[in-house]
């Protein structure tokens, strides 16, 4: 490890978020440039404070941010922005903060702010048993909407509809899933909430009312393909439906309110998680595949 400067602070690295969006940052530049080859890959995690000569930071204290797939992160000038204090919550996990109060939680509430939702309005959510998902569907629910998940096992499935309040699910697996989703939004979908493209999202565009709103936050589908699989847009012009993709960096200075709201939720029981937890940072890679072969459900993080 380098010697700290003036202004620098050395944290380990204690747990770190797994999300689709890394498959992205290895190939192409998006919101943020592609993960050089050769450089630490890029990653969202949980650090303590454990040497500081920077004023701002003292030993112990606990950070979120751009960490990178590596035991110790050095905190200084050029990367400080990416990093913000977090407080120690009695009873509650530190993962907590790579969860529902850290980048997942945040996308659910800004996404959903996006949609719009009206009491007795049908929501269907794709990947509804993952991070972002499974939250999304339960906002559904704070705000009175008859909410849809899609998932991919029979065991999610039941996850959602039993432990989060999901009115109902559809395992895409399942050769008759276009009528079983059929069965389940027999007054159509006011919200889409993508996480997924391909397929699962024109059948869900095939289902839409008249100015529905589909707010689009990942196409999991095509991130591993060469052809992405998008969707004819006849559907979006027919049925006059606002489409809406959006980052969750363009909400930085709301995070501490939306964070606010989320653990006020979740305090109460309006918010339930899940976590699926990878031992050892040498399991980075086995992890990030998890997330394209339905190996998890909820959170997946990985502990150092």
């Amino acid at each position: 490890m380098p010697e700290l400067k003036d202004g620098q602070a050395l944290a380990r690295v204690k747990c770190l978020s797994i999300d689709p969006t890394m498959r992205v940052w290895m190939v192409m530049d998006t919101y943020l440039p592609a993960a050089p080859i050769g450089e630490v890959m890029r990653a969202i995690g949980f650090a303590e404070i454990v040497e500081s000569r920077n004023p701002d930071y003292k030993k112990g204290d606990r950070v979120t941010g751009l960490t990178g797939l590596q035991d110790y992160v050095v905190i200084g000038e050029s990367n400080k922005r990416t990093f913000q204090k977090v407080p120690k919550i009695p009873f509650v996990s530190d993962t907590v903060f790579l969860g529902v109060l850290g980048v997942n939680g945040l996308t659910a509430f800004f996404g959903m702010e996006i949609a719009a939702p009206k009491k007795g309005e049908t929501l269907v959510v794709s990947a509804a048993a993952g991070a972002t998902g499974s939250i999304v569907g339960q906002i559904g629910k704070i705000h009175g909407c008859r909410v849809v998940g899609i998932a991919g096992s029979d065991d999610k499935c039941a996850w959602i509809t039993k432990d989060l309040g999901f009115d109902a699910a559809v395992n895409y697996k399942h050769p008759d899933w276009k009528q079983k989703l059929a069965a389940a939004t027999p007054n159509g979908i006011d919200i889409d909430f993508e996480n997924v493209g391909g397929e699962i999202m024109q059948e869900v565009l095939n289902r839409m009312n008249l100015h529905g709103r589909v707010v689009l936050c990942g196409l999991i589908s095509g991130y591993i393909k060469e052809d992405p699989a998008l969707v004819s847009l006849g559907n979006i012009l027919v049925r006059r439906l606002r489409v809406q993709g959006f980052i969750i960096m363009d909400y930085a200075s709301r995070f501490m309110e939306a964070a606010t709201q989320l653990g006020q939720w979740k305090m109460f029981g309006k918010l339930k998680d899940r976590e699926t937890i990878v031992e050892g940072l040498e399991k980075a890679p086995d992890a990030i595949n998890m997330l394209f072969t339905g190996g998890n459900t909820g959170k997946l993080i990985l502990k150092i």
